[in-house]
């Protein structure tokens, strides 16, 4: 007999975890998904559109804690609950009606970044590694016991959304492992020790504010970690909103010519190089960042265009 799953998903990991469980057989009795934000920018796929191409059922609540939802799964009785990036808190009377177990896909190895957009925090810290874990879900978020995960590498260059496309990945790869002794009930779990782990927050589009006093690492993380589709790090010159799409950290031989420039020249304030084509800002830590990509006002620009305001500030 099949195991009966009601699955909470959003996304792209909602996408690929929700087609995993039809892969490994799981009947999918009901799906509960979000309406898209039309003021968002819906880059991923659709977990609705997935439903409609196999006759799922699939509803859209606004929350997940009303008694008409908690009656429907009641009804469904279901072995499993499932959440793949489905963006609201299951409530403890729904997670206690799975009668094998509630599990969640977080984007991260736990117990390391904990709650919300944890690979955009990864990436804004320097990270070289994350991945997918899939766990236990209680009250507390991103808790329980671990019952599978795969990690990822971050490269020096790699973007959050870049960094997504690989997880996506890993969360597939880690739930089609997990599936099999989850179903037949011989999965071991792994302790998720939360004292060496860490909790984030959501982040906001001003969070992407760029302080130049910061180190040039910090900053070329901050890009990295907020750029397309996210909202992108951002300055101001005066009436100018400067958005820095793309940077990159010279090279060490780069680095010693421009500070040996800056040494022996009556550097401003806010010292910039623009030569051959190529911009650099110096950071608070007396290195340079080379930009590569920027807008004005979110029109495209030139460097030379952002170096003059930039010059005259």
């Amino acid at each position: 007999m099949k195991a009966v799953a009601v699955v909470f998903a959003y996304h792209d990991v909602g996408v690929r975890c929700l087609k995993v469980l039809l892969a490994r057989g799981v009947h999918v009795a009901l799906v509960v998904t979000h309406e898209d934000n039309p003021s968002e920018n819906i880059f991923f796929e659709s977990v609705a559109a997935v439903c409609a191409e196999n006759a799922i059922p699939s509803i859209t609540p606004e929350q997940a804690d009303t008694p008409e939802l908690l009656a429907q799964v009641a009804a469904i009785a279901p072995d499993f609950i499932f959440s793949f990036y489905y963006r609201n808190m299951l409530p403890a009377a729904l997670l206690s009606l799975a009668r094998r177990g509630a599990y969640n896909m977080h984007g991260s190895l736990l117990p390391k970044y904990r709650g919300r957009v944890p690979i955009n925090w990864a990436v804004l810290h320097g990270e070289t590694e994350t991945g997918a874990t899939l766990h236990e879900m209680t009250v507390k978020p991103d808790a329980g016991a671990i019952a599978g995960r795969s990690a990822v590498p971050i490269l020096p260059d790699d973007t959050a959304y870049e960094v997504f496309r690989k997880v996506t990945v890993a969360a597939e790869q880690t739930l089609w492992n997990a599936l099999p002794p989850l179903l037949d009930g011989s999965i071991a779990m792994q302790p998720n020790d939360l004292s060496k782990g860490s909790y984030f927050g959501r982040r906001v589009a001003a969070d992407g504010l760029i302080d130049w006093q910061q180190g040039a690492q910090q900053i070329h993380n901050l890009v990295r970690a907020v750029a397309p589709p996210y909202p992108g790090a951002f300055w101001q010159v005066g009436d100018d909103k400067i958005t820095v799409l793309k940077t990159r950290m010279p090279a060490e031989t780069t680095q010693a010519a421009l500070q040996r420039n800056a040494e022996t020249a009556q550097t401003p304030a806010k010292p910039t190089v623009f030569s051959d084509g190529r911009l650099y800002l110096r950071c608070g830590d007396g290195r340079y960042l080379q930009l590569l990509d920027v807008r004005i006002n979110d029109q495209d620009a030139s460097l030379q265009q952002v170096f003059l305001k930039y010059s005259a500030a």
